[in-house]
């Protein structure tokens, strides 16, 4: 009887795995047998693709279908492998020797890849995460890849791949059979209205910021560093507005980060069609009733997207009201912060997301939100206010490099800093010296920038004399900063020594730095 194979993907995060699609046509009862541990949706390809196999006028093989996923112990999720599984399909019948009806050859090239969903009346249509899914292909060795016509401005963001986009199951037939090459009609695509939405970049400058010098240089530290910020003020004084100009000042993502950004985003369902790489930092804002998944990413039923963690790696994670999270949600972060990644393991597999971004917490001085940095005008207990900032757990704030205390805006400041104050453009240009004073210094590690650097490497081969720590040391001392704190401000007086063009980091940037982190104005 027919045997016929193809190749499709599976994706495990952003990580593709080439599959082996096996067909088997044999004597027996007509029916489909899926094999290889198929969740729902790829159990239910099998009447996708035979009603589109129909309306496309291709017609049943009235024979036992084998359809084997391999390797069968990876677990295939998603309508991905439709496409796939027709073909070898079609293929298999062609090359079933004693088949009655009429079933040309349809031989099917062993370089091609499938990625396509299938409508019932043979409609091609697009799939989440074909930018990874191509790339695991040509890694494997594949050199041509079918896709929805909504996805073809994804795939051929692979270099080296011929990307074809054809409309509907027929036409990749009839070319297989010999016929042209489909050509698609341009089509637009839909996202999912479930998915969870990316803030989009506002064209935004810091210098619109006024009044809060120390914010905007803690602002231009942590960008120049990779440094987590905090920000406690009360409303008006201007948190949102400075985590929102915070990317304005980051570099432009560089190629292997922008794909793997863009991987991220083509994963969750959100990635505009055409739109490209995605070469600026990504900003991501979710609202403060955002659940556990939302954040840290999850789903049920097999399908595991990334959260707003993920969909803020390289660029900015800003939590507005940060004390209004669930507790949960917070410290859910922690191990982001630490690892750069997010784990989520489930019963039958584990499923890993990118997560290296900065960091934004933003909160008022008490739940009444009439104080001011000092607690003056307050109509809350010291207790409440307490309880109201401890939400955010102690933990969670070792993790923070920079903590900033806004007061109110006058009308003077406002006066003086609408001409004194630098640009986003003339900042971004100091971020980007520093960040490559500190790109050099590390170039012979895997890190491009302080933040990254491991606590025992920081230690062994950038460790600073004792006379540029005895502050540090002190503080220490007493208690007021943790080992991982300590780590943290040295991090951020390297990042200093950067701005400032000095080849090592002294007293002065030491000292700045534990100032930044306790939050104490120096």
């Amino acid at each position: 009887m027919g045997l016929a194979r193809t190749y499709a993907v599976a994706l495990a995060g952003v990580v593709g795995h080439l599959v082996e699609v096996e067909a088997h046509l044999s004597s027996g009862l007509p029916t489909t047998i899926l094999v290889g541990l198929p969740d729902t949706a790829v159990r239910e390809a099998r009447d996708r693709v035979r009603a589109a196999l129909l309306n496309s006028k291709l017609n049943w093989p009235g024979r036992r279908i084998t359809v084997g996923l391999s390797p069968a112990s990876l677990p295939k999720h998603g309508s991905g492998f439709d496409m796939a599984i027709a073909i070898a399909i079609l293929s298999a019948w062609g090359e079933s020797p004693d088949s009655r009806e009429e079933a040309p050859k349809m031989p099917v090239p062993p370089g091609m890849t499938f990625l396509a969903e299938l409508g019932l009346d043979g409609r091609m249509r697009p799939v989440p995460g074909v930018l990874p899914a191509v790339v695991a292909a040509a890694e494997a060795g594949k050199d041509t890849v079918v896709v929805a016509p909504q996805n073809r401005e994804e795939a051929v963001l692979v270099p080296g791949m011929r990307v074809v986009a054809a409309d509907c199951l027929l036409d990749v037939a009839l070319w297989l059979r010999g016929g042209q090459v489909p050509e698609a009609r341009p089509a637009a695509v839909v996202p999912d209205a479930g998915a969870a939405q990316p803030a989009p970049r506002h064209r935004k400058d810091l210098s619109e910021v006024l009044g809060q010098y120390d914010a905007r240089r803690a602002v231009e530290v942590c960008a120049a560093g990779g440094h987590n910020l905090s920000l406690i003020g009360p409303p008006g004084a201007g948190k949102t507005m400075l985590a929102e100009r915070l990317p304005t000042i980051l570099p432009r993502l560089e190629p292997s980060a922008a794909l793997e950004v863009t991987s991220i985003h083509s994963v969750a369902g959100i990635l505009p069609p055409g739109a490209g790489l995605i070469t600026e930092p990504p900003f991501c804002a979710p609202h403060h009733t955002a659940s556990m998944p939302a954040i840290v990413g999850g789903g049920s039923n097999g399908t595991i997207r990334p959260g707003a963690a993920s969909l803020a790696h390289r660029g900015v994670l800003f939590l507005d009201e940060a004390p209004e999270f669930h507790r949960d949600v917070l410290d859910a972060l922690r191990q982001p912060l630490e690892a750069g990644e997010v784990i989520l393991a489930r019963q039958a597999s584990i499923t890993r997301f990118p997560a290296r971004f900065v960091l934004v917490l933003a909160a008022n001085p008490c739940p009444c939100a009439k104080a001011d940095a000092g607690g003056e005008g307050c109509e809350c207990s010291p207790a409440t206010r307490r309880r109201y900032l401890g939400r955010i757990s102690g933990p969670l704030l070792d993790r923070v490099d920079v903590k900033v205390r806004l007061e109110r805006v006058s009308r003077t400041d406002m006066l003086h800093d609408a001409a004194a104050a630098d640009s986003s453009a003339t900042i971004a240009r100091r971020v980007a010296q520093a960040r490559d004073r500190a790109a050099s210094r590390l170039r012979e590690t895997p890190w491009r920038v302080n933040a990254e650097i491991p606590g025992s490497e920081l230690r062994k081969s950038f460790a600073l004399p004792v006379t540029a720590l005895a502050e540090l040391d002190y503080s220490m001392e007493i208690g007021q900063v943790s080992a991982r704190g300590a780590d943290k401000i040295i991090r951020v007086a390297w990042t200093l020594a950067d701005l400032a063009g000095k080849p090592r980091p002294a007293r002065d940037e030491v000292g700045e730095a534990l100032a930044l982190w306790t939050g104490v104005r120096r």
